[in-house]
């Protein structure tokens, strides 16, 4: 039996991380790719991949630190491995960031991506092709779009940040690539994932660390702001369920979804939750809206649900409580 093997890029981040393990358990051979930049503690990825490589089919799974901007290596990896599925995770992440740092984005997120589709082409080429490339975009490319739920096939004209930007300008340019060259692509627009293992930039990890060490919680716009916060297992059971959804060439094997709760908190809201969760009283440090941030994300999930039979559904509640349980953990491990 031919062995199944996918290339996971971000192996060594959130999302990442959490999918390479899942897909070890499922009997996949992974090879997993990452710059560990220091966008974020590396120390953190460099956690992540321990946790992997401590599990008990960690034989199953191999690291290539390398940048995506690094075509040439990342097409030789791929010609190395044959995957049967690629499922690009990699990326510059946050919104806010691109106020200060702009480079980064147009070199992870335009020229990483187009990398990776110059490696399926190859594979392609060599007579071994992907039969399913799945990549991350993000539920910024809705941008200033006040309509809510947000929909696939809303207006995605506007975004309000320079990685929105690039998110959009990737599907646009898979659109067409799966267009001229027949390549089996779907898009994950994902809407604010939390969860064990999470990123330090982020509002979850952020108001966690805040309100256990009695810091104040930068809230914007007095906590008047929405987001369809999703649980990181949620997402990685969606990507597992879509990997041999094939998108249909009518005329073009590309297809997006959005991966969401589609159950909007407001961030008030969502503060009051973990607050109870953490057992502490949070402080609050009120800010302004910044320019980067949209005022409601909202899912639609209904695509993914005629799909695979299933979309995220985790109650924040509960999905706090193991987020939580794991920063305790974590946070006194490092400590020590």
């Amino acid at each position: 039996m031919t062995a199944k093997v996918a290339i996971v890029t971000g192996a060594a981040g959130f999302i990442g991380a959490a999918l390479a393990e899942r897909l070890l358990a499922e009997g996949w051979q992974v090879a997993g790719v990452d710059s560990i930049n220091d966008y974020y503690d590396p120390a953190l990825k460099q956690a992540r991949l321990a946790h992997l490589q401590s599990l008990s089919n960690a034989a199953a799974f191999t690291f290539h630190r390398l940048n995506l901007v690094e075509g040439d290596r990342l097409t030789a990896l791929a010609l190395e491995t044959k995957p049967q599925v690629i499922i690009h995770l990699a990326a510059q992440a946050g919104v806010r960031y691109g106020l200060v740092n702009q480079v980064s984005y147009l070199e992870s997120n335009l020229i990483g991506h187009f990398n990776v589709l110059a490696a399926c082409k190859a594979l392609a080429d060599a007579g071994t092709p992907v039969s399913h490339l799945l990549y991350a975009s993000s539920s910024s490319v809705y941008g200033a779009n006040e309509k809510v739920p947000f929909e696939e096939t809303d207006d995605v004209s506007r975004p309000v940040s320079l990685y929105a930007a690039t998110k959009r300008a990737d599907e646009m340019i898979t659109h067409a690539w799966s267009h001229q060259f027949g390549l089996p692509a779907s898009g994950m627009r994902f809407f604010t994932v939390y969860g064990p293992w999470g990123r330090p930039d982020m509002s979850p990890w952020i108001f966690t660390k805040a309100i256990l060490e009695g810091t104040a919680i930068p809230l914007f716009n007095g906590g008047d702001l929405w987001r369809d916060f999703t649980y990181v297992d949620d997402i990685v059971e969606a990507i597992v369920r879509l990997i041999p959804v094939l998108p249909q060439a009518t005329p073009t094997a590309h297809t997006i979804y959005n991966l969401g709760n589609q159950n909007p908190v407001r961030m008030t809201e969502f503060v009051q939750t973990l607050a109870g969760v953490l057992g502490k009283q949070p402080q609050i440090d009120n800010l302004p809206w910044p320019p980067t941030e949209v005022y409601k994300t909202y899912a639609d999930t209904t695509r993914l649900r005629q799909a695979v039979g299933w979309a995220p559904s985790t109650p924040l509640k509960d999905g706090l409580a193991r987020m939580a349980e794991w920063y305790r953990a974590y946070a006194g491990e490092k400590a020590a």
